[in-house]
């Protein structure tokens, strides 16, 4: 097989998790997280490649691959800030948070800041409806935001790559 994006390491990761599920296609989320972990998004070469790994066609790849908000089908920043748009979080200020966000960077969702730090994406439910409103970043969760918050934060990424204000870290096992 010759593969046009992923690395051997890679597609062994991916054929590593076949014994455990049922069939190849089975494997094609974790096989997604594992190659957008190498690459940090999906190409579609790289799609491509997982399509040939798993015997499935390539538009099957792509479907899930959009349906997802997890997966990124573009380059992000090395921040991706992802913003709850659910009726939770809206009820709760997220739209005052996404216009915060988008005067402090400059950017509207979709973009990355010209420095290639942060990238910004609105989403659908990310598990925090208690605690709105939210935003994950990376694997991050930042809940009960309010401007001074997010002031906070981006300024720790800034400096740090990490801020002390995340409350939950999300992180899909790959089984």
């Amino acid at each position: 097989m010759k593969l046009r994006a992923l690395s051997k390491e890679t597609q062994a990761a991916i054929e590593a998790t076949f014994p455990k599920y049922p069939d190849k296609r089975s494997v094609l989320l974790p096989a997604l997280w594992i190659v957008q972990g190498e690459h940090g998004y999906l190409s579609e070469e790289a799609m491509l490649d997982v399509a040939e790994i798993l015997d499935i066609t390539p538009v099957q790849v792509y479907e899930v691959a959009t349906f997802y908000y997890m997966y990124n089908l573009k380059p992000v920043g090395k921040f991706h800030i992802q913003v709850c748009k659910t009726l939770s979080c809206a009820l709760s200020g997220c739209n005052s948070v996404l216009a915060h966000i988008k005067k402090t960077l400059g950017i509207i969702p979709g973009e990355t800041t010209k420095d290639g730090l942060f990238s910004l994406k609105r989403v659908e439910c990310l598990a925090a409806c208690g605690s709105g409103p939210m935003m994950q970043i990376n694997e991050d969760y930042y809940e009960q935001l309010t401007p001074q918050k997010i002031d906070q934060i981006l300024n720790d990424l800034r400096a740090s790559g990490k801020s002390s204000l995340a409350t939950k870290n999300f992180r899909l096992p790959v089984v």
